[in-house]
């Protein structure tokens, strides 16, 4: 399998369609995130390949997770279902218009048992990037051990690591996490870190001084993505920055794995420094558009006519 080869969790979601909190909701949506799946689908909706790896439960969320990534044409061939394990929840509401508020129900699920045993190898030799994020790690000690596993099998093969922290402080607190995500970004070739993640990596408060100290710390290209700022970074030894997309904000959730998406698609691409950094900003900008984790992220036709300043209306 060529291509983005990623793994983690991915949850069914239960979101509010109101706003306000949840327990006042009269409407409900049901559908599914991860991470590392967003970050699949937004690369499978730009025209490269994607696969996932995961566990989830022997349950509707658990079919619905494997169902909604097969119908993004996501390859979760390597997918396993654990029967003895349910599926993880993710409860979201937008508290006010302009802020929204996550809960996790993800203790002892099946996506936290992932362990090194349950990868697909041989997927991972063949891709072209890994694309691994700091959630898988904070989940359980297997989980930990299968994100570094994946990772020392893709350095031996000569494959790309992308590294994501994305530091969840109700997973894990700043201190417990810190060590394990540098020990994660020395084996990156791309880390991509919000700013205060590149803070827990390196010390430094300035974002381009954040991303140049991570460049020197581990020989790798570093971005710090800096949200309504855009992003900056350092790649192939040169320093740059990009600005964010203007856009109205619906839902916040999942900027980040957008930002992602499209790096690592123009990555695959072969694309420059700039570009790769335009991608990002304009995918990760499109992410948050819509409601939803992922629903919002562009196919590569509405990429390209959107970006290319096309009609606001198609006939």
């Amino acid at each position: 399998m060529s291509g983005l080869v990623t793994f983690g969790e991915t949850m069914g979601l239960v979101s509010s369609l109101d706003i306000g909190p949840l327990r006042h909701a009269s409407r409900l949506g049901l559908g599914v995130a991860g991470s590392e799946s967003n970050v699949a689908i937004g690369v499978r909706r730009l025209g490269r390949p994607a696969a996932w790896m995961g566990r989830v439960g022997d349950d509707e969320l658990g079919r619905l997770v494997l169902a909604r990534l097969r119908g993004e044409d996501v390859d979760v061939g390597a997918a396993t279902v654990d029967p003895e394990a349910p599926t993880g929840l993710m409860l979201k509401a937008a508290r006010t218009a302009g802020t929204v508020r996550v809960t996790y129900y993800r203790a002892g699920s099946a996506g936290s048992r992932l362990a090194p045993g349950h990868l697909d190898e041989a997927r991972i030799r063949a891709a072209d990037v890994l694309h691994l994020t700091g959630i898988t790690a904070a989940l359980s000690a297997s989980a930990r051990a299968a994100v570094f596993a994946a990772a020392e099998t893709a350095r031996g093969a000569g494959v790309p690591v992308a590294v994501d922290p994305n530091h969840r402080a109700a997973l894990w607190k700043a201190g417990e996490a810190a060590p394990v995500l540098r020990d994660l970004a020395a084996r990156a070739d791309v880390v991509i870190a919000g700013a205060a993640e590149a803070r827990l990596l390196v010390d430094a408060q300035e974002p381009s001084q954040a991303a140049e100290a991570i460049h020197r710390a581990w020989g790798c290209d570093a971005i710090v993505t800096l949200g309504a700022d855009g992003a900056t970074a350092v790649l192939d030894g040169t320093a740059h920055r990009v600005p964010a997309v203007p856009v109205a904000v619906v839902d916040p959730v999942g900027a980040g794995d957008g930002f992602c998406a499209g790096y690592l698609a123009a990555l695959l691409e072969g694309a420059g420094a700039a570009e790769r950094l335009r991608m990002a900003a304009a995918v990760g900008a499109f992410a948050v558009t819509t409601r939803g984790d992922w629903e919002g992220l562009p196919d590569r036709a509405e990429f390209d006519r959107l970006t290319d300043g096309g009609d606001a209306v198609t006939r």
